[in-house]
């Protein structure tokens, strides 16, 4: 991701199905976003990706690596627009980048648990269901579960 991604992003993550599963449920402002990005960008533990489909920005992926661990965590969303299928895809190329470049032994998720989608994509990528998390989440309203997802390298190349 680069400065010039910035526009784009924002407007993915404003959008209102995909920023109903976020943990920072508001509509970002710009200069919000803009300051997110510039530490973000120069964390040495923090992988910002585009997923583009034949140059085409297609979704956004980040990878928090701590103090260069071989664990890490993962939050990531497709363009609201993007085809069926997309989302598969960017989950794919995300493992590829986590397991082959960066080494890594294990890659960490959470959802939301009303975030139905996102535990079926977990799932389908091969990540168990490692824990919940009860009433872990306040909305503004009222508490929610999340549930904790882990996939070892060694299960993902299994499932290739």
């Amino acid at each position: 991701m680069t400065s010039d991604d910035l526009q784009r992003v924002l407007s993915w993550r404003n959008h209102p199905d995909v920023r109903r599963y976020m943990y920072t449920n508001h509509e970002i402002t710009l200069s919000e976003h803009q300051r997110w990005f510039e530490q973000a960008s120069r964390d040495p533990e923090k992988h910002l990706l585009i997923f583009d489909v034949h140059e085409d920005p297609m979704g956004f992926v980040q990878l928090h690596q701590p103090r260069g661990a071989p664990i890490a965590e993962w939050g990531f969303y497709a363009a609201p627009d993007a085809p069926k299928g997309t989302g598969r895809r960017l989950g794919q190329a995300a493992l590829c980048y986590a397991f082959e470049q960066l080494g890594l032994h294990k890659l960490c998720g959470q959802a939301l648990a009303y975030n139905e989608p996102s535990i079926r994509f977990h799932r389908a990528l091969g990540f168990e269901q490692e824990g919940l998390l009860r009433d872990q989440h306040h909305d503004g309203q009222r508490f929610h579960d999340v549930l904790c997802f882990g996939l070892l390298a060694s299960e993902w190349q299994t499932t290739d």
